[in-house]
């Protein structure tokens, strides 16, 4: 088969139906540029998850005077130091704890003035009402019920509170959205689909003519089928090139300039330009390789060879 003949009807059918080519790239295009996206999510949460919990720490927050009167918790009254000497003694045995951190309640108060203090409650505040806490840090964040099930309900412990609860939800929020991403992503296949199955029957419908002739002298069926499958695979290359450049110009703009997050929310660990540039190998072979399969089984259906 002569390339320059492919190439020519390539360039022939995408001229003849430029309305339908440019509705199949722009729909390639949104439906892989949210399949890199929804990709990139996934690899932003696994790596919040390894940068965060590790960071975690589980609070065993100690009963003071004012939790004696009104904690159910507390109705032995308050923290006394042998409890306290105790509840360091039995921390310092167990073997999921990696560092133990005593926080006072000059200490805890300290810190709420720093991090709350333009709000209305601070300047109520007292140190005598803040609550004393051992924060520790395990070597396996998920070991947290070790340590609820030593301490919680203890003499003189008001709470045990484990920070990984609080990023679960963050994370469960975040994995909610990439769902629904690939949810609109789906759907925008879909629709590129079918558009590229309606662009594939209106080229082979103009072109009927051609291809009977062809038929009469002998051509085969790929001879015939080859330009309309290239045609859909050209369409949809391009949509997968502007779907990559997508995904750079985002990445550029929101994480290292114009919103500038990775300066503006220096706690977040982003993933980084490798994490991206893996991405757009699988989108080109995906924009490429998903419209030439759907051309080939919609002429198997509509054209007759």
């Amino acid at each position: 088969m002569r390339a320059s003949f492919v190439m020519s009807e390539i360039g022939v059918g995408l001229r003849r139906n430029l309305t339908m080519t440019f509705a199949v790239v722009v729909s390639v295009a949104l439906s892989l540029a949210l399949f890199g996206g929804s990709l990139l999510m996934s690899d932003q949460v696994n790596t919040m998850k390894g940068y965060w919990y590790d960071k975690v720490n589980v609070s065993i927050f100690l009963c003071n005077k004012s939790d004696a009167e009104s904690d159910p918790n507390c109705a032995k009254g308050a923290v006394t130091e042998d409890q306290k000497k105790q509840i360091q003694a039995d921390l310092d045995k167990m073997s999921v704890v990696e560092k133990v951190t005593y926080e006072s309640q000059d200490e805890a108060y300290k810190h709420y003035k720093e991090q709350f203090g333009d709000s209305p409650l601070a300047d109520s505040l007292t140190p005598d009402q803040m609550q004393e806490s051992y924060r520790i840090k395990l070597k396996d964040p998920e070991k947290y019920q070790v340590v609820a099930t030593a301490f919680d309900g203890r003499d003189g412990v008001q709470s045990v509170q484990d920070q990984k609860g609080i990023l679960d939800n963050l994370f469960g929020l975040l994995n909610g959205m990439n769902w629904a991403a690939r949810m609109v992503m789906a759907l925008m296949l879909v629709v590129a689909l079918m558009l590229i199955v309606n662009t594939v029957r209106v080229s082979a419908f103009s072109r009927r003519r051609e291809t009977g002739i062809m038929r009469l002298v002998g051509a085969s069926g790929f001879y015939i089928q080859a330009p309309f499958i290239a045609e859909a695979a050209v369409a949809g290359l391009i949509g997968g090139t502007v779907a990559c450049g997508f995904l750079v110009i985002a990445r550029y703009f929101i994480i290292d300039h114009g919103l500038d997050l990775s300066h503006k929310l220096n706690l977040i660990n982003f993933i980084g330009w490798d994490a991206v540039l893996t991405k757009l190998p699988l989108i080109l072979a995906t924009s490429l390789l998903m419209p030439a399969l759907a051309a080939f089984f919609a002429l198997r259906k509509y054209l007759k060879v």
